[in-house]
């Protein structure tokens, strides 16, 4: 009797796995065709760092981009160019899924700029151009949940962009975003507009570890992500039980689903696939980088489903609380820190594509 992969475990129980990666070499080597085969995989994620590590090296986009600079396109339009191109092919390839699943899996995603994460205004323009220009049903556009994004995404919800929500490290950052979806749904139905458009909110988990492991015991430590993974799942089961959801649902309207985002692991001594291990979760997703995937394939164990009603979560993130960790300060931290990160990759990344270029021109 074979015995299913840990990937396929998780995916029996009701949860996502997307890939958190996306290379023109991912693609054209048929990589990513074999894990949805053989993985589990349903859907992709990416951000400005793997763009960076994607374009940045090697010569793969170095056609694209040279016929690009020739046509007199800024640096940035030649990376949404080379992007759109790549996850394009990837929604095409998670096209059966999409059609299977009716619109709840095979998503990919594409993040605006992340300079634009304090401008509302400038969020709703540039989601809209750049959904309009892939022209793919199943892609979704990376919004972050920050206080100046959570209006953007209530607008594009209302206009039917399907949002990827991330960012997001705590209960509260969650059910902001949720409000902001639900109001988007709302003024959909108010207006008369089909309330299904997909959504989710990805929770990042592995960098609360991170933030908070030296100022904890070493028996507290890389356990605080997994149990705020507890407190916003149970945080989302409650949103989706109020009388103010079950309306909405009652028209049409399918759930943000809840995505943990950051779930690999940087310390060899841990398992790799510590978070995969203990995240599943029925109606979730979790977004996992390329090796990380791997090693749960090969050496992953999973739990079974996460508990649902965070008793466990709040007494462990009371004792980290009681250590002196103060949480809702860390949150803020995180988020302000991870859009500072995006920011310094998309710099680099515009960076490397403008020396890409002119050194591709005197080549000619």
């Amino acid at each position: 009797m074979t015995t299913a992969l840990p990937t396929a475990r998780l995916a029996a129980l009701g949860q996502s796995l997307w890939l958190d990666n996306i290379t023109r070499t991912l693609l054209d080597s048929g990589t990513l065709a074999r894990y949805i085969r053989e993985l589990s995989v349903t859907g992709l994620t990416s951000n400005p760092t793997i763009f960076e590590k994607a374009i940045g090296s090697g010569n793969t986009y170095d056609t694209q981009v040279a016929e690009l600079a020739a046509k007199g396109l800024s640096t940035e339009e030649i990376f949404f160019a080379c992007a759109i191109t790549d996850l394009s092919r990837a929604a095409d390839l998670f096209a059966d899924v999409h059609a299977r699943t009716k619109g709840v899996d095979g998503w990919v995603s594409l993040e605006v700029s992340p300079l634009l994460a304090n401008d509302t205004t400038g969020t709703v323009a540039q989601a809209v151009e750049l959904h309009k220009r892939a022209g793919r049903a199943n892609l979704y556009i990376k919004v972050p949940g920050t206080p100046e994004g959570c209006p953007a995404i209530e607008e594009l919800i209302y206009r039917g962009i399907p949002i990827n929500v991330t960012l997001l490290f705590s209960r509260e950052h969650y059910l902001a975003c949720a409000e902001a979806y639900t109001r988007g749904i709302e003024r959909r139905v108010a207006a008369g507009l089909d309330p299904v458009v997909s959504s989710v909110a990805s929770v990042f988990i592995s960098r609360w570890d991170r933030a908070t492991g030296k100022a904890l015991p070493a028996s507290m430590q890389n356990t605080v992500g997994i149990a705020m993974a507890g407190r916003v799942l149970k945080a989302a089961l409650d949103f989706h039980a109020t009388s103010r959801w079950k309306a909405l649902a009652a028209k049409g309207a399918v759930e943000q689903r809840v995505l943990w985002a950051s779930t690999g692991t940087k310390d060899p001594a841990l398992s790799p696939s510590l978070y995969c291990d203990v995240l599943g979760a029925p109606n979730t997703v979790n977004t996992i980088p390329e090796e990380t995937l791997l090693a749960l394939a090969e050496k992953g164990n999973p739990q079974g489903a996460m508990p649902t009603d965070g008793v466990a979560a709040e007494k462990m993130l009371a004792a980290v609380t009681a250590a002196g960790v103060d949480l809702a300060k860390v949150a803020e931290t995180l988020q302000i820190e991870g859009r500072d990160s995006f920011n310094k990759s998309w710099t680099d990344l515009l960076a490397k594509i403008t020396t890409k270029r002119e050194t591709l021109a005197a080549a000619r």
